[in-house]
């Protein structure tokens, strides 16, 4: 045992964590393991129950009980009469206060309460790989999530710069090719900044009498086309 001073929750603790590397086949390998050995353990208890030897240690058990009892009234005699005890040695009958005779119900019962952690262990462990594994699925779905939103936010930035370079060209198209029709009436012409003041009164002098401004319709007509075919 590499760790033979750590305490038991320490120990189920990196049990647990090795139990949680071990792939699935593994795992019902030791489980089937476990398995065979209870079995053949309940089969081996069942036995010794049965044996004399069994029946001997019992009765010391339950002679130490008595000689502990017995011990205790005369320790509250002695209180009372104020005489000191000389009775003999309570650990003559080779048993220690803190030995667990194994296949004793004590024994049993601290066997069936590391078992009972063992599993409380194995359960926990599951639910985290279980949880583990939905964190890292979210995780994942997120991170597409998030590239597929960082490529489409990148094209639509790409599209916003060439709109505005197309709007840039035309507007420069038309700030060049209206320089020479100066709007009737003013003589105004545009510039990139008076560009929309500038259309916007072309329009008005257009309509207030369009017979008359025929042919400034047509050159107006002619100089759009060739800037659509141009820049569109």
């Amino acid at each position: 045992m590499q760790h033979p001073d750590l305490p038991f929750p320490e120990i189920t603790k990196m049990l647990g964590a090795e139990w949680s590397k071990l792939q699935p086949t593994d795992k019902q390998r030791y489980l089937d393991e476990a398995e065979r050995e209870k079995q053949q353990y309940m089969k081996e208890l069942r036995e010794y129950q049965q044996s004399e030897a069994y029946k001997m240690c019992t009765e010391k058990i339950q002679e130490k009980k008595i000689k502990k009892e017995d011990a205790g009234s005369v320790s509250v005699n002695t209180l009372l009469n104020g005489h000191p005890h000389k009775g003999g040695d309570c650990g003559g009958d080779g048993f220690s206060t803190f030995d667990v005779p194994i296949f004793t119900e004590e024994f049993l019962d601290q066997n069936k309460a590391r078992e009972a952690e063992l599993r409380r262990l194995r359960k926990m462990n599951t639910e985290f790989e279980e949880q583990n594994t939905i964190l890292q699925k979210h995780t994942e779905s997120m991170s597409c999530a998030k590239e597929k939103l960082e490529q489409e936010l990148a094209l639509e930035e790409r599209q916003t710069l060439a709109l505005q370079q197309q709007l840039q060209s035309v507007r420069q198209a038309l700030t060049t090719s209206f320089a020479s029709l100066p709007i009737p009436g003013t003589g105004e012409t545009p510039t990139l900044g008076t560009l929309d003041f500038y259309m916007a009164k072309l329009h008005s002098a257009i309509e207030s009498n369009p017979l008359q401004h025929e042919k400034l319709v047509v050159r107006i007509k002619e100089i759009l086309s060739r800037i659509a075919s141009e820049h569109l």
